[in-house]
Parts: structure tokens; C-alpha cells; sequence
């Protein structure tokens, strides 16, 4: 074949079979490359946003799983799941700084409300102090429920956790 006749491809289109020369196959090859790239690298307009109640639900197992460390007296874990839990709320006044309805903004009750309990927690962990650490998981837990009394959310109410949710992690110091 010489360099003047061009090369043919065959293409199946539905139940048509299509000759197409081999460069026009090339370029639609590249084109349709091309476009599937830029539309899986495209971003959305509006950034993903987590939902209050996601986010809550995550401080909720925080909270469990703070609860089953201390009480394992696993202090590195125990002060682990508080740092998460700061960080949680961090988040949550991040993303969600005056929810929808709500009378105050969470920039400033979150902060009022958790800072003293997770600041005295981070003591009694840090001391390793297990005779205090009821007594300390109380308070955060009873920061939890008046903030949620503070937001409207006082059908929301946390307690001491009585069983492991999380059948799947040895909260025993190893």
C-alpha cells in the first residue's frame, strides 16, 4: 500500500459497521481521551460540605470510644480520641458556624461549652488518673447535652455508653 491511499478502519456503530480512515479513527480516539480526562479532573461548583449530623455522629462514637479507653485505662488511646474529639468540633464550627434555625452560633458555644471539660480531661489523661476520669467524662458529656439544650437539639441526649459498639478494636493497653 503506498502512502497515498489511506488506511481503513472498521467501526461498529450499533449494528452499522462504518469504515473510517485510520487518522479520522486517531483523532477521535485522542478527542474522546481527552474529554473523558478533563471531565473526571473537573470539579464540582460547591465543595463537598459534611452535614451536622454527620459530623456529630462521628463526635458520638468519638465520645464512646474515649469512654471504653479510660475505662481500659489505655491512656494513649484515651488522649487520642480527645484530640479527635477537639478536632471534631473544630470542624463542626468550621463548617457549620450558625446552623440552620439555630439562636447562637456554634463559633462561640462550642468554644464556651467544650473547652473547660476536654481541657480538664486532657488533664486526668495526661495524669493517667482513672479514680477521676468518671467524674471527667461526666462533665464533657453533660457539655454535650447543654449544648445541644443551647441549640435546640435537647431531644439529642448523650450518656455514658453501656455496651462496645466497636466489637472490632481492643481498647486494652497492648
Amino acid at each position: 500500500m503506498d502512502r497515498t491511499t489511506p488506511r481503513i478502519e472498521c467501526v461498529v456503530v450499533g449494528y452499522i459497521v462504518v469504515q473510517v480512515p485510520q487518522r479520522t479513527m486517531m483523532a477521535i480516539s485522542v478527542l474522546l481521551i481527552w474529554s473523558a480526562a478533563v471531565s473526571c479532573c473537573r470539579q464540582s461548583a460547591e465543595p463537598y460540605k459534611p452535614g451536622l449530623g454527620e459530623m456529630m455522629t462521628l463526635q458520638q462514637m468519638r465520645h464512646s470510644k474515649l469512654w471504653f479507653a479510660g475505662q481500659a485505662r489505655n491512656w494513649d488511646l484515651a488522649a487520642y480520641e480527645l484530640k479527635e474529639l477537639r478536632e471534631g468540633f473544630d470542624d463542626v464550627v468550621k463548617f457549620h458556624p450558625t446552623p440552620k434555625g439555630a439562636s447562637v452560633a456554634l463559633t462561640r458555644l462550642v468554644p464556651k461549652m467544650m473547652d473547660a471539660p476536654m481541657e480538664e480531661l486532657d488533664r486526668i489523661i495526661a495524669a493517667k488518673d482513672s479514680t477521676h476520669f468518671m467524674d471527667g467524662f461526666d462533665e464533657l458529656t453533660n457539655a454535650c447535652n447543654a449544648c445541644h439544650e443551647a441549640t435546640d437539639f435537647g431531644f439529642n441526649v448523650v450518656q455514658r455508653p453501656s455496651q462496645n459498639p466497636n466489637t472490632n478494636q481492643v481498647f486494652e493497653a497492648q
